[in-house]
């Protein structure tokens, strides 16, 4: 066909690192683009399980691209690259997009990525093509946080958003990228360090119909970024849990057609992901978030579509909620549950002349934050663990799991009833007539289990 006589011309331009053959490659990749771009037939011959097309354009992208850094030119390095590029993207759609991975995609693209930043200033429209693509195959590799921090490529679209703040068109592909990296434990607080935190909050805002999809993809970043307890204390020590309520009774009250939902439940999640750690429900106390979130959830009820706003936020509430033992003698319960003798001093007694607000609780759950923070930098072995994830609170032993079953009284105090029950103890054996002796026990062929004869009565 017409797409394998065009593919073929490619690997025999990969062989020649002649410069002069930048036209013919020019011309082919326009001609397999023109292709893909307007047959569908054409898209599925070349993403086929069978086919080379992809492994052909990945291998020819990396051998021009490196043969023309050599010589320098840069010019026909962009116009190449960036076809290529657009090839891969009507080739990688959807579903599509695992083939590339499969095919290495990943680490050519990471490798462009690296060696193209280089250029001062980047090309701008190579740098959107690029992070582009790897916002759409980023989910589909698993290893793609990992393979950015050995490539080092992880901060090149951190710097990019830092110096590009008001070009919208190249932050929000590099926000999708970030937001890929940052299910990385290790990513997020690698980037968290360089100042991606704060960089997230000089996106993010008050209510505004410009640029709303920035917005969504600026606060699932967030949200993803803030689930490492580092970034999440660097949130709560620059006071964002009161910015981030501030930011979410905005877009509540200015909302009112609920077109934005999802930049609401953006806000939510980055609440939520920050009172994970002690600071952060503090801080969310301290900020009179109980009395926002209750107030909100109480206005949406009517509104079947903004349940997600209510659910997470009812999930908030409990979490932050203050923890009390019972009894419980103050205005929190509906129930009071009286002690039989309460004594006059004590634990018990203390407990029950404790302010109402106060967490009688201990809550120990971020004591050991600090050694957690050193480990997620310094480990490499949290990237395996969610590929082999083992749960030690789960008893595969079998003979352990099956219930015990003991008796309620002794075995003496039972003996009493066996008159009543004599099959549980005697013996019942066939007695032989004549010779007035127990007939050995023979079991039916015919039958799987054992026979019980009853006695036969012999006088």
């Amino acid at each position: 066909s017409r797409t394998i006589s065009l593919l073929s011309q490619l690997e025999k331009i990969n062989l020649d690192s002649v410069v002069g053959e930048s036209d013919h490659a020019r011309y082919v990749t326009s001609k397999i683009l023109h292709l893909v771009q307007s047959q569908e037939k054409t898209r599925k011959e070349m993403t086929s399980k069978g086919s080379t097309g992809i492994e052909v354009i990945l291998s020819t992208l990396e051998v021009k691209f490196f043969n023309f850094c050599g010589y320098g030119f840069i010019t026909v390095l962009h116009f190449i690259v960036m076809k290529y590029i657009y090839l891969l993207l009507y080739l990688c759609g959807g579903r599509r997009a695992s083939v590339l991975v499969t095919k290495g995609g990943t680490q050519v693209l990471l490798q462009l990525l690296l060696t193209a930043s280089k250029d001062s200033p980047p090309n701008e429209e190579l740098m959107v093509l690029l992070h582009t693509l790897l916002a759409k195959i980023g989910p589909k590799d698993k290893k793609i946080g990992v393979k950015a921090r050995i490539n080092g490529a992880l901060n090149i679209s951190l710097n990019l958003v830092k110096h590009n703040l008001q070009n919208h068109r190249l932050v929000l592909p590099c926000l999708q990228v970030l937001r890929v990296y940052s299910t990385n434990s290790v990513n997020a607080v690698s980037l968290g360090k360089n100042g991606v935190v704060e960089l997230m909050f000089k996106i993010i805002g008050p209510f505004s119909k410009r640029n709303t999809s920035l917005m969504k993809v600026a606060l699932d970043t967030l949200a993803a970024l803030l689930k490492s307890k580092t970034n999440a204390r660097r949130a709560v020590d620059r006071g964002y849990v009161q910015v981030l309520l501030t930011i979410y009774i905005d877009w509540h009250h200015h909302d009112s057609r609920h077109r934005y939902m999802l930049i609401r439940k953006g806000v939510l999640q980055c609440i939520k992901s920050v009172t994970n750690i002690k600071l952060g429900r503090k801080a969310f106390i301290d900020a009179n978030g109980m009395k926002i979130l209750y107030n909100t959830s109480q206005e949406c009820l009517a509104v079947r579509t903004l349940d997600p706003l209510v659910n997470t936020s009812s999930l908030i509430m409990r979490k932050c909620f203050p923890k009390n033992r019972l009894p419980l003698p103050t205005i929190k319960s509906a129930f009071h549950f009286q002690l039989p003798v309460i004594p006059a001093s004590g634990p018990v007694a203390q407990l029950y002349n404790l302010p109402p607000d106060v967490d009688d609780v201990v809550d120990e759950s971020d004591d050991n934050d600090d050694a957690e923070a050193e480990s997620e930098i310094e480990t490499e072995i949290d990237d395996d663990k969610d590929q082999h994830f083992k749960n030690d609170d789960i008893e595969t032993d079998i003979n352990k799991l099956k219930p015990r079953q003991e008796l309620g009284r002794p075995i003496e105090e039972l003996k009493m009833y066996e008159q009543f029950f004599p099959e549980l103890s005697e013996n019942f054996q066939e007695w032989d007539l004549v010779s007035k002796e127990p007939k050995p026990f023979i079991p039916d062929a015919n039958l799987s289990g054992p026979i019980v004869v009853p006695t036969a009565s012999v006088e």
